[in-house]
């Protein structure tokens, strides 16, 4: 099957090596460096448990997905309508698009560009770009995915290449759970440069990432949406499963690239407006985040990251 990634950063690289890995034709549309390093030497997959050069396809420009059956999208949330764009031209009708990005509406915004249906996916997965064409995996990588026609066999496809995919009845809360978990953790990441082990060691880091918690989930409350399960549990423990994790947000603000905190703690914070409830702790977190991206200038937007 001719899989596309949208999108070559460490997600995209991640989901794509797995799935070529797996015995798939995989294409990972990227940025230059990126691609020159693949069709050199393949993907350098180093996972946990193993680490080796996977050959498959790259390509600098959209029209790399033509022919392909499913698309993972996996670029910044900034980037979301760029991508449909970029994408719409080349892309089968008949496609699966997945929208593996961080955020709370990614895949609805993207289904608007690209004017066919677009599943919306939950990622939870530690990885990062050690260098052009090498993406490091510090843990997890499963995925969520709501039911459709499609569902069954893409959890088939992901599973037979190693990647867990679980279908859920309540996509949406499972969206607003990870929305709720980078809230928590990506602007005080990013605002410390520490990783998550380290950081939430810090004095009253903990109430802080609760008070988070606590708006966000009256917001969710107040927009119709049941998060699944304990959600403060779950916040708790990705300081030992991801501990030694840096957010996305984290290393944009460390190389000076606009990060998604408008999507993170600024989603919460323009829904809870639009429904009437406070949200101080998200409101002062999205500020810090925007503070420290003022310092530098405009980076060029591309849909490629």
């Amino acid at each position: 099957m001719k899989i596309a990634v949208m999108g070559a950063g460490a997600v995209g690289c991640y989901y794509g090596g797995m799935l070529a890995r797996g015995g798939h034709e995989v294409v990972l549309i990227g940025r230059a460096q990126h691609v020159a390093a693949i069709r050199r030497d393949g993907l350098l997959l180093d996972t946990q448990t193993f680490r080796e050069h996977v050959p498959l396809q790259a390509a600098t420009d959209a029209s790399g997905i033509e022919g392909a059956q499913i698309v993972l999208c996996c670029v910044k949330s900034t980037d979301t309508e760029i991508a449909g764009a970029q994408m719409k031209p080349h892309l089968a009708s008949g496609a699966a698009v997945l929208s593996l990005q961080n955020g709370y509406d990614n895949a609805e915004r993207l289904q608007a560009v690209l004017g066919q249906e677009v599943h919306p996916a939950v990622v939870y997965v530690a990885t990062e770009m050690a260098g052009p064409g090498h993406v490091k995996h510090h843990g997890r990588g499963e995925l969520v995915i709501g039911p459709s026609a499609a569902s069954q066999e893409l959890a088939t496809l992901f599973a037979a290449a190693g990647v867990p995919l679980e279908i859920s009845d309540n996509v949406a809360g499972a969206l607003w759970a990870k929305l709720i978990i980078n809230c928590a953790y990506n602007a005080l990441s990013a605002i410390t440069q520490l990783p998550y082990g380290r950081m939430v060691q810090g004095q009253g880091v903990e109430d802080v990432m609760g008070d988070v918690v606590q708006e966000c989930l009256a917001v969710a409350r107040a927009d119709g949406i049941t998060v699944p399960g304990d959600i403060r549990e779950a916040v708790q423990r990705i300081a030992v499963s991801m501990a030694g994790q840096l957010s996305s947000t984290a290393h944009d603000v460390a190389r000076h690239k606009p990060s998604e905190i408008d999507y993170l703690n600024g989603y919460v914070l323009r829904r809870g407006a639009a429904l009437g409830i406070a949200t101080p702790v998200n409101r002062v977190l999205h500020t810090v985040v925007k503070l420290l991206e003022s310092r530098f200038p405009p980076a060029a937007t591309t849909a490629q990251s």
